[in-house]
C-alpha cells in the first residue's frame, strides 16, 4: 500500500516537470497547410530539404497536411522556425508559425 501511494505521488509532479521542460525548449510550432496547388512530392520535397526530414516523416507529415488541413511539421524557438517558415512559402506552399498555448 505504501508503494501505491508513493508512486500516485511521484507521477504528477515528474509529468509537471516535464511538461514545463518541453514548454520551454518548444515554445513554438511551424505549420504548413493544405492547399491545392503544391503536389505530395513537392510538400516532400520542402520538408527533407528545409527541416532535415527524413523521406518516411516528410511523407507522414504530408499525408496529415492533406487530411488534416494543416500540421505542425517542427517545433522549436521562433529564430529557428522564421527562416524555415520563410524558405517553405518562397517556394510556394503556405506555412505560419504559431506560439504553442501554455498550460493546459
Amino acid at each position: 500500500m505504501a508503494n501505491w501511494f508513493t508512486n500516485s505521488e511521484s507521477k504528477p509532479q515528474e509529468e509537471k516537470e516535464v511538461e514545463i521542460l518541453v514548454e520551454n525548449i518548444h515554445p513554438f510550432s511551424l505549420i504548413v497547410w493544405n492547399d491545392e496547388v503544391n503536389t505530395f512530392e513537392w510538400v516532400i520535397e520542402t520538408l527533407i530539404e528545409i527541416c532535415g526530414h527524413s523521406e518516411e516523416q516528410a511523407e507522414q507529415c504530408a499525408m496529415l497536411i492533406h487530411t488534416k488541413g494543416k500540421y505542425a511539421v517542427k517545433l522549436g524557438d521562433y529564430d529557428t522556425l522564421k527562416p524555415m517558415c520563410d524558405a517553405i512559402t518562397d517556394r510556394g506552399i503556405g506555412a505560419t508559425i504559431e506560439e504553442l498555448a501554455v498550460g493546459h
